[in-house]
């Protein structure tokens, strides 16, 4: 078992313009394909406007590589943390989480 590397990429600026944002949380390197990614907003579980990939294999390292993406309005994204994770039965979370004032305008 591998668990995956996360990165969650923010929304662009044009994006947060128009009042709804994306952001997509990239899972990289995990093994198997069954890890399951979710969302926190704020340190509460989030579900709504959720889609998940499925698992593309790599062929270099036979390892998979998956994404979710979550929608969000703009202020509850200007207000609030997000936390990717990657959950599994018996495996260790793994999750990070990207701050709105950690991202440059």
């Amino acid at each position: 078992v591998a668990p995956p590397t996360l990165t969650v990429l923010p929304p662009s600026s044009v994006e947060v313009q128009q009042g709804k944002v994306t952001l997509l949380c990239l899972a990289n390197k995990g093994f198997p394909s069954d890890w399951t990614l979710s969302w926190k907003v704020d340190g509460s579980d989030w579900s709504s406007e959720v889609s998940q990939s499925p698992g593309l294999l790599q062929k270099d390292d036979s390892l998979y590589s998956w994404s979710s993406t979550l929608t969000l309005q703009e202020e509850q994204w200007l207000k609030n943390t997000v936390t990717c994770e990657a959950t599994k039965e018996s495996q260790a979370t793994v999750s990070t989480t990207l701050r709105r004032g950690q991202c440059t305008e």
